[in-house]
């Protein structure tokens, strides 16, 4: 054992930078897979957590207010009712900021579907103008209890009594209106009304909607949001974050344990007498194998080790939703069991790849075997010395580049281990230049306008589109209108879109087709045709209102809103259909350099109180978290690619000492058997980048497309980095790798020469 210790310690103190490299890789490999788990129960459990505790319903239906919704209540499969409700819509302000709400007429708090308040109080009778907001519309109103909203183009005023978590879908500007719970007598101009339906069976959703609609009639319902679509909307970018997370700590874990098994690979190549010595003082194959087995699972253990601890004590610091998921996570029951196996998992890992590898030092004999005179393929071929003859290349860059890749398999194995990093880096730059693109570049990821604009209905339609392009600023201004339409099989409901007209189209970013141009044409998102099994080319058929809507799908468009579940036609097509149809907002295209957030501000001045502008929801910007996470994870790929380089470079070194006894006797300078190496080294590089790059790029457009399937947004949103930025990337792993070589290989080139038996090839 003593000696075990004593080999291990001058191994350690021989390689410390590999050592050290080996340890933050491990730590950094294992933060991001706990980091993940966090962000995986972050967006799933909250939402569980308060569906739980509220007793949530898993159908919310909206319906006319003549309609008999209490017989729902008697449907096979409904366990209990939220409701009926009076509802109105609304706009409300509050510190000039407006937001459309659903005022719902709640007279006691409810057995299903309970708001739980955060904040404030429950509703009292002797105040008829309190209210209590969801959570997420009173963080956009910078509402807090005893805050007095108003309603834009009214006298009237309402009084926030408290705040509430709810599990029905969250307020989202332009997309989802805003809870808002109120006496019925507030409900003054009821519009509608809506009933929750709790289930015996979560899995009989669809059956259960299509059965309400049946009793109901078409004609009744306007909108249903089910349990599901609220989960998926809560959940939103974490569980994205926490799939990036995934993915990436996975893959450099790979990376980490083929870049420690090409480490033992290459250090048993270099001590071949020193095992040989080991062997013939008594050592067994066994005590062999566990002197470097054991030493890199130590290296792994503690960067697990200080990943963990860490995690545990700073995670929950992290500035963003980052830290707050960590927080919640440390909370929830499974936070212990992954805290310990994620850990382990890693150096288990870790320990069988490096397992194979120290196997081989086991079998290694007493007695060391001589070395051939040169490796298979180590000579020129005529050609090839022809070639570089006539075009006078240096010595030095002709044998270097000869020596990279002479011993075939071995030299193919490092430039594999090399490319592993160097292609997930590739993967990573691709998000963030994705990220980048819903940015720069809205129009083409399916956000060719920048504000959307409602009226009250007090304004002069007639004189709005006139009114909203007087501004410079605006480039264009499409009418549009949204409603709830019945799929068939009526399940779910859609959003159908009609915005501009034929004569002034709606400029969508289309993935595949062509643009709706004709009659009854339209383009839908992806989440809707994976919602009706359909295809472009196909007809659908859908229900707004008791009016049926046959629409035939010319074309797919990258839909970011609503889980791609939308059909966007024009409203002309719309018209045909209902000629009374009027626009309900406009949709503003602006021009080039214009502030988005000016503009509105002077619309809004310019309105008189009777215009609603915000900014069109980027998805971008729930997505910032995800530059730090991909930063992280480039500077841990770029660890473990080092620890790789580093591994090459020694054994490069040692497999050249003999040559350069050849070299020096063929008069070749210390600096022109330096080059040699560096040369060999730098080609290594190269070769990894070209292949990282050839590999990375369609690999990252497949996984974000897939991504981008999976969300409903739909393929074509992956945008790949751009040339300048993969040419320094391969130029940095180039001459970062001649940087790493030049040291070692002057010192090789200069030092004390010995035909020593461990230079081995």
């Amino acid at each position: 054992m003593r000696a075990t210790l004593r080999w291990a310690h001058s191994d350690l103190r021989t390689h410390r930078g590999e050592a050290l490299f080996l340890v933050l890789a491990t730590a950094g490999i294992v933060a991001s897979l706990l980091l993940a788990s966090a962000l995986f129960g972050y967006a799933t459990n909250p939402w569980q957590r308060t569906f739980t505790q509220a007793h949530g319903a898993h159908v919310w239906i909206h319906t006319a207010p003549s309609a008999d919704v209490r017989k729902l209540a008697r449907l096979d499969g409904v366990e209990s009712v939220a409701g009926p409700y009076r509802t109105e819509a609304a706009t409300v302000s509050s510190r000039g900021t407006r937001a459309a709400v659903e005022l719902r007429g709640t007279p006691e708090p409810p057995s299903v579907g309970r708001p739980l308040i955060t904040a404030g109080r429950w509703l009292d009778p002797a105040e008829p103008d309190g209210v209590v907001l969801e959570s997420q519309l009173a963080r956009a109103l910078l509402a807090e209890p005893g805050d007095t909203l108003t309603l834009p183009g009214t006298a009237r005023t309402l009084t926030v009594e408290g705040i509430a978590d709810s599990a029905e879908p969250h307020y989202s500007p332009g997309e989802q209106p805003g809870l808002v719970w109120a006496l019925p007598s507030a409900v003054r101009a009821p519009v509608g009304q809506v009933i929750g339906l709790r289930l015996g069976d979560p899995a009989d959703t669809d059956y259960a909607v299509q059965r309400a609609v049946t009793v109901l009639g078409t004609g009744a319902v306007g909108e249903v949001s089910t349990w599901q679509q609220a989960r998926s909307e809560a959940q939103g970018n974490d569980r994205l974050l926490g799939q990036v997370l995934g993915l990436f700590g996975l893959g450099a874990l790979i990376a980490a344990g083929l870049a420690m098994h090409g480490a033992i690979a290459t250090r048993i190549r270099g001590h071949l007498r020193d095992l040989s010595v080991l062997k013939a003082i008594g050592f067994t194959p066994g005590q062999v194998v566990r002197v470097f087995l054991l030493q890199h699972l130590a290296y792994a253990l503690l960067g697990a080790v200080g990943a963990a601890a860490l995690t545990e004590t700073l995670g929950s610091r992290i500035p963003g939703r980052l830290g707050d998921a960590v927080g919640v996570w440390q909370g929830l029951p499974g936070h212990t069991p992954a805290l310990f196996l994620v850990p382990v998992g890693a150096v288990l890992f870790i320990g069988l790849t490096t397992g194979l590898a120290a196997w081989r030092a086991g079998r290694v004999p007493p007695v060391p075997v001589p070395r051939g005179s040169a490796p298979a393929g180590w000579r020129l071929t005529s050609l090839a010395r022809r070639q570089a003859l006539g075009l006078r290349l240096p010595a030095a860059l002709v044998l270097g580049c000869h020596k990279a890749f002479a011993g075939r398999g071995r030299s193919l194995a490092t430039v594999a281990r090399l490319t592993l990093p160097l292609l997930l880096i590739v993967v990573a730059l691709s998000a963030w230049t994705t990220i980048d693109g819903f940015r720069s570049s809205p129009g083409r990821v399916g956000m060719p306008t920048a504000l959307t604009v409602r009226t009250d209905d007090t304004a002069d339609m007639a004189d709005v589109p006139a009114r909203l392009t007087r501004d410079s600023r605006v480039a264009a201004a499409y009418p549009g209108v949204e409603v709830a339409a019945l799929v068939p099989g009526q399940t779910a409901t859609i959003a159908l879109r009609g915005i501009g007209t034929r004569t002034r189209p709606y400029p969508y970013a289309l993935a595949e087709g062509r643009a709706a141009l004709g009659p009854d044409e339209a383009v839908a998102g992806q989440g809707l045709l994976d919602l009706l099994h359909a295809r472009v080319g196909d007809w659908v058929r859908m229900t707004v209102g008791d009016r049926p809507q046959i629409l035939h799908i010319v074309g797919r468009s990258i839909e970011p809103q609503n889980a791609g579940r939308v059909v966007s036609t024009s409203l002309d097509a719309l018209r045909e259909n209902d000629p009374g149809l009027s626009p309900a907002f406009y949709e503003l295209r602006l021009r080039p350099g214009a502030d988005p957030h000016r503009v509105a501000a002077a619309l809004t001045e310019a309105g008189q109180g009777h215009l609603d502008v915000h900014p069109v929801t980027n998805p971008a910007d729930g997505l910032s978290p995800l530059r730090a996470v991909v930063a992280g994870l480039i500077a841990v790929l770029a660890l473990i690619g080092l620890v790789e380089l580093l591994t090459a470079i020694g054994g490069s070194v040692r497999e050249g000492e003999r040559d350069v006894l050849a070299l020096r006797a063929v008069g070749m300078s210390a600096r022109q058997i330096t080059a040699i190496t560096v040369t060999a080294t730098s080609c290594t590089a190269l070769a990894a980048a070209v292949a990282a790059t050839a590999l990375g790029l369609p690999l990252g457009r497949r996984l974000i497309d897939a991504q981008g399937d999976s969300s409903g947004i739909g393929a074509g949103i992956a945008q790949s980095p751009s040339p300048g930025l993969l040419l320094l990337l391969g130029a940095a792993a180039v001459l970062g790798a001649a940087g790493l070589a030049a040291l070692p290989a002057s010192r090789a080139a200069r030092g004390r020469l010995a035909d020593a038996p461990s230079a081995v090839a």
